[in-house]
This record gives structure tokens, C-alpha cells and sequence, in this order.
């Protein structure tokens, strides 16, 4: 099942409207009708503003209820589901079939000249490790050029941003506990 699909599967399922979540997200209702379409891809703020409009989380919404129990341990590259805007940045979620989650893990590939945009911050805590290329990263003023075997760890509720330093992809594997609300 894709993004899309899922979302609206969700969004139907508490009985709200798109204008509904939108006013509670403060996501426009037309970048959620696009989102559920499968138009665009949601950038990770987004899908979290969206998400918590729903109350529910991110490793939640990538909970597999399929799953059978027990789960498999294992995950295949084409088997991750994508989260980010693919041409910029991706954010490939590690493991979506796995229940009761206390993480997030991703693998992030950021382009060349690729930036989260404004420092941004949510109930959570993350760490990462550089595994290529080489990426700014900024936590409540503090900036470092992290180069592969470099890693962060942080409480994300300090305001934060993420910029590609290279000119070739570079890339992270991140961890981040579920925000709590």
C-alpha cells in the first residue's frame, strides 16, 4: 500500500474530513488531498504535522497490521518504504513491518546542495552516523561538517537542520525515538 493510500485509509477511518486535518496540522488541504494521491511526496515535517492531526505517530503509521507474529527481522533495500521528497532528500524507513516500534530508523541520501530547509524541532531524540559525503548539521546554533564514521545525537526539541556538504550524495543512517504526545 502506498503513502497515499495509507494516509487516507487513516484519515477515513477516524472520520475526518481533509479541511479537518488540515486546520488541525496546518498543512493546506490541498497539499493533503496531493499527499493522499500520491502526487507528492510529504517532506518528514509534513507527514509528522499531518500524522500527529490524525494521533497517531510516525513509526505507527509505517506499522505493518499485517504483521504475523513473529515479525521478520530482516529487510530487503526494495522493501523500505520511502518518506521524503525522493529528488532532494529520501528518507527510506528501516524495518515498516515490525509492531509495537520504540524507533524510527531511516537511511537518508541527501543530493548535492540538498537542505531541510529552516531549523525545525519535535518531541524526540535522534542520532545518526555519516556512512558518505558530508553533511552540515546544526543543532540550536551549533554547526559541524560530519564526514563518514562522524555521528550526531541530540534531543530534537532543540531546533535542527540537516544540509549536504558535498558535491556528491551523502548519506545517513539515523535512528528516532517515536515522538511522545
Amino acid at each position: 500500500m502506498k503513502i497515499g493510500d495509507r494516509l487516507r485509509e487513516l484519515r477515513q477511518r477516524r472520520k475526518l474530513s481533509v479541511r479537518a486535518v488540515a486546520l488541525r496540522s496546518g498543512v493546506s488541504h490541498s497539499s493533503i488531498s496531493l499527499i493522499e494521491r500520491d502526487l507528492i511526496s510529504p517532506s518528514l515535517d509534513t507527514l509528522h504535522a499531518v500524522l500527529d492531526a490524525l494521533g497517531t505517530t510516525l513509526s505507527g503509521f509505517f506499522l505493518d497490521f499485517n504483521a504475523v507474529s513473529p515479525p521478520n527481522p530482516f529487510c530487503r533495500a526494495a522493501e523500505m518504504a520511502e518518506i521524503g521528497r525522493a529528488d532532494a532528500i529520501s528518507y527510506r524507513v528501516i524495518g515498516t513491518g515490525f509492531p509495537n516500534r520504540s524507533m524510527l530508523m531511516l537511511h537518508e541520501t541527501y543530493a548535492p546542495g540538498a537542505d531541510t530547509g529552516e531549523a525545525f524541532f519535535h518531541s524526540a531524540q535522534e542520532g545518526g552516523l555519516v556512512i558518505r559525503g558530508a553533511v552540515e548539521v546544526t543543532v540550536s546554533g551549533r554547526t559541524a561538517i560530519l564526514h563518514p564514521g562522524d555521528g550526531y545525537y541530540f534531543d530534537s526539541r532543540e531546533p535542527h537542520r540537516f544540509r549536504n556538504a558535498a558535491d556528491e550524495p551523502s548519506e545517513i543512517v539515523s535512528a528516532i525515538t517515536p515522538p511522545t504526545y
